[in-house]
């Protein structure tokens, strides 16, 4: 989690980062069967729209590594609602949605996020090493050792439990004028 977004894009611009996509909203759709196969093998199927719909399959988290280490598979569609059809026709239920706020940059070979999520502000860093996340997380500010491994929705679910939130979805007007700390996710801030 971090204060500020805006100084963190300030750094970046400053390391020769290309913003790649300008600020836009995310809204994701989280599938799963009847008798949750795919969370309970720590598998995701998602259905995202922003600036265009795109399909994603996850596969479980590599254990016992620094960073998250994950198969991804995800493809364009031409349809958003087409697909969310396809999906619920074949047997998927829909399990929650959230929503966000994404920029997004290319720092040398990284892509690097910054997200607006309703319950705060976070930064994630893909591709490349473990060492090459380390060395540009340290770059542009942020404490490694504050680094979260939960998912968005594993840090809602934790938000949920430690609040006794009714909320179903992840959503900004399900979370308005919700307060949220660090401590409400478990986590601490990791900008300065």
């Amino acid at each position: 989690m971090v204060r500020n977004l805006d100084a963190l894009s300030s750094k970046l611009e400053a390391l020769g980062a290309r913003m790649e996509s300008p600020r836009v909203l995310e809204t994701n759709l989280r599938f799963d069967t009847p008798s949750a196969e795919l969370s309970g093998g720590r598998k995701a199927l998602r259905l995202r729209k922003d600036s265009r719909a795109v399909m994603t399959f996850k596969g479980p988290a590599q254990l016992g590594q620094e960073v998250s280490i994950r198969q991804e598979i995800e493809f364009e569609v031409g349809d958003f609602e087409a697909a969310r059809r396809l999906l619920e026709a074949l047997g998927y239920r829909l399990m929650v949605m959230y929503e966000k706020y994404r920029t997004t940059y290319h720092l040398r070979h990284l892509i690097v996020v910054l997200d607006e999520m309703p319950y705060g502000k976070f930064v994630e860093i893909e591709g490349g090493s473990a060492r090459a996340i380390h060395a540009a997380a340290n770059q542009i500010g942020l404490r490694w050792e504050a680094r979260s491994e939960m998912s968005y929705l594993a840090l809602f679910d934790e938000l949920r439990s430690n609040r006794g939130l009714p909320a179903s979805d992840l959503s900004f007007a399900a979370l308005e004028g919700v307060e949220v700390t660090p401590a409400d996710l478990g986590l601490e801030f990791s900008d300065n």
